[in-house]
Order: structure tokens, then C-alpha cells, then sequence
């Protein structure tokens, strides 16, 4: 039996940063994952990346992260936010002294990123390709048996499977959830006029077409929300065609454009859990919320979870408390429970919002952005929360180690 003071199921973005993060202060952690360890690092773009925001970023440099990932991600300087191409636009401009709002990093060098710095971690230990094939929680601790024979121990079990995490289910923690009618379609393009670091956010609809800031500056990633009976004739179209429907969104604003990764997609859904805690088990990233990608905070607010998370377990243990105490469950349930379901509801309500066709439900919208524009308390509150620091921030959001 190998003894750890937290087991962490998953070893994706969310789950491998949580447990890089805990060893960064001390605290040993095995991570099990079952996915190729290759395959998410195969060479070639998917379309998939990840906006980091400042706060989030702060942090994995705190914890020896963001060392891996210098020079390869684009900031994020200006987000340009409107109703289909009317007037009355929505704009960010981060101040130059705080630097930009947020990073925009492929997912794929987040992953190498995160295997560089699990491989130089003294306390972690990732058992992959393998799962847990019988797990038990109770007042005295977590045991579990791998599918490889190797039998593990902790005081603390994380949950960081994803959005059909089936540690949850077992723990019988309810879920509410639905699925959006729309579906993400994602890609690549190279464009004629540089994007200047600017992130866009043009909203139609049936829904939201964003492009997304990449080195160098001709690049940009799509992810554009289509209504879901259109999306098999969306990815059908030959390049050609789907460049044509492309520039009509765009208004050739960035020029002539081309394709330069493989067209994908993917359902959208909501689902957030009603705990987020059990007996010595506690849910991060997806596991707990899965958000529309709308505003792009999906992986930032599972990246807050693992924030709290590290913060609420070294407090603790300092304290001379189990990793899976009841009391830092609790802690950890209240720190997180606000901030997740206000950005949960606040991204859903835009999706309806914009989804609304008619001129008059767009010139409400325009005069909403407008308002925002304006109104220099209201306008700094969104950027606050592109930045990811709103509300009562662990110590690792500040950059700062626990």
C-alpha cells in the first residue's frame, strides 16, 4: 500500500495542475489517469485553446508551470465585444501598467507544459495509463486498487475526471444539468491583417463567433456556436464555402483568410453540482461546473478550484489537520460555491440574452454594451473579471505561494 495525503482522479489541465500545485507546497499526491500519455501530446493543432487569464496565470508561475510555457502563448490586450457587426461595441484595452487580461495558450502546450513540470516535482507521483478499479472513503481515509495491481492510500480524494465524472455519480452528488442547442465548432485560420492581441467576441443569433488571438499575429483560433441541426452542414462545406460564411461573421475586418487546422466540434451543455464536497472527496474543473464556452472562463474557474483547493488543504495541514478533515471540506464548499455558481449563471444568461433574434431585443443589446462602454465602475468590474480577480482570491491567484 503506497501512502499519499491526496489522490487526484484525472490527470488533465485541471487535475495534473492540482496536483503540481499541492506538491509545490509539501504535499504528496498521486495522480491516476487512464488517457495515452502520448496522445494528448501528439504533434499537429487541433483547433483547441485555452484563455488563461492574468489572475490564472499568476499562479502557474507561482507554482513552476508557467517556466514551460514561456513564449508560447499570445496575450490578450483587447477584447472587442458586439452584436453581429452593428455599431455600439463593447471594448477592453487592458491599462499597460497591469499587463494583459489574459494569455491565449494552445491546449496542447498547456499539456506539455504540465507533463515538464509533474516530471520535475518531488511530491507527485502520476500512475498513467491506469484507473481506479475499487475505491473506498470513509472516516479514516481513501483506499483504493489499481487496474496495474498498485494499491494506494490518502486522507484526501480529488475528483477531476470531467464533466461525467463517475467518482461523482458514486458519491450520489446531484447534478443539475441541460444541453444547449447549439453546437462549437472550432479551427484555425491564418488572416492578411495582424490581430493586434485582440480577442473577438461577435455575438449572432444561434450564437457567439470568436476569434481568438495566436502567435504570430496573422493567427487566429475560430470557435464559432452554431445551432446544432445546421452544425453537420457547417463542417460538410468545403473550405472554400466555409471561408466565405467565415468572412460574412468577420466582415473582412482581418482581410483574406485561410484554414490552417483541421475543422472539429463538439456539444455545448451547462451542468453544475449541488456539493462539490463528501466524505474526504472533494470535486475540481469540470467535475464540479461545466460552463458555455461563451466567455471563456471553463478552465479558469476549474483552475480557481485548484486555487482554493491547495490554499484550504496546506492551511490545514500546517494546522496539524487530516488532508480530508470535515472542516476544510466545509471551507473549501464555501470558498467556491459563490464564485462558480455566479459565473455559471451570469455565462448562461448571456448565451439566452444573445440568442434572442429581432431588432428590438439587438438594439437592447447594443444599448447594454453601450451603457457598459460608458459607465467606467461597470466597465472595470468586467475587466476584473476577465482577469479573473474578482472576489475573495487565494493566495496563488495573487501570485503569491501559499
Amino acid at each position: 500500500m503506497q501512502r499519499f495525503d491526496v489522490i487526484i482522479l484525472g490527470g488533465g489541465l485541471v487535475g495534473l495542475t492540482q496536483g503540481i500545485a499541492l506538491s509545490a507546497h509539501g504535499v504528496s499526491c498521486a495522480v491516476v489517469d487512464p488517457a495515452d500519455p502520448h496522445a494528448a501530446i501528439a504533434p499537429g493543432f487541433d483547433g483547441r485553446v485555452s484563455a488563461i487569464a492574468s489572475a490564472t496565470w499568476k499562479m502557474l508561475q507561482t507554482i513552476g508551470v508557467g517556466a514551460h510555457l514561456e513564449g508560447k502563448g499570445c496575450p490578450i490586450e483587447r477584447i472587442w465585444v458586439s452584436d453581429g457587426l452593428e455599431p455600439g461595441a463593447l471594448e477592453f484595452i487592458a491599462p499597460y501598467e497591469d499587463g494583459a487580461m489574459g494569455t491565449m495558450v494552445e491546449n496542447r502546450d498547456i499539456r506539455i507544459a504540465l507533463r515538464d513540470a509533474a516530471g520535475q516535482a518531488a511530491d507527485l507521483t502520476v500512475f498513467q495509463p491506469d484507473r481506479a478499479i475499487n475505491v473506498e472513503r470513509d472516516a479514516d481515509g481513501v483506499r483504493m486498487t489499481l487496474a496495474s495491481g498498485v494499491q494506494l492510500s490518502a486522507g484526501l480524494l480529488v475528483a477531476a475526471e470531467g464533466r461525467n465524472s463517475p467518482t461523482r455519480d458514486a458519491a450520489g452528488l446531484r447534478v443539475a444539468r441541460w444541453s444547449y442547442p447549439h453546437v462549437g465548432t472550432v479551427t484555425a485560420i491564418e488572416h492578411e491583417v495582424p490581430h493586434a492581441n485582440t480577442a473577438y467576441e461577435i455575438f449572432y443569433p444561434g450564437g457567439p463567433f470568436a476569434l481568438l488571438p495566436m502567435q504570430p499575429g496573422n493567427r487566429s483560433a475560430i470557435v464559432w456556436t452554431v445551432p446544432e441541426k445546421h452544425a453537420a452542414g457547417m463542417l460538410a462545406l468545403s473550405d472554400r464555402a466555409w471561408l466565405a460564411e467565415a468572412q460574412k461573421r468577420m466582415g473582412g475586418f482581418l482581410g483574406e483568410i485561410s484554414i490552417i487546422s483541421p475543422r472539429s466540434s463538439y456539444p455545448l451543455g451547462f451542468h453544475h453540482a449541488a456539493r462539490i464536497t463528501d466524505t474526504r472527496l472533494a470535486l475540481v474543473g469540470d467535475a464540479a461546473h461545466g460552463i458555455h464556452p461563451i466567455a471563456g472562463q471553463g478552465l479558469n474557474l476549474g483552475l480557481r478550484d485548484v486555487a482554493a483547493l491547495t490554499q484550504v488543504v496546506v492551511e490545514g495541514m500546517r494546522l496539524g489537520l487530516d488532508t480530508g478533515d470535515a472542516q476544510l471540506l466545509a471551507r473549501y464548499e464555501r470558498w467556491r460555491s459563490i464564485d462558480s455558481l455566479s459565473v455559471s449563471v451570469a455565462t448562461d444568461s448571456l448565451v439566452r440574452l444573445f440568442d434572442v433574434p429581432g431588432k428590438l431585443p439587438s438594439a437592447i443589446r447594443r444599448f447594454g454594451l453601450g451603457a457598459v462602454q460608458r459607465i467606467a465602475p461597470l466597465k472595470n468590474r468586467f475587466m476584473a473579471e476577465a482577469r479573473g480577480e474578482s472576489g475573495a482570491l487565494p493566495r496563488l491567484l495573487m501570485g503569491e505561494a501559499v
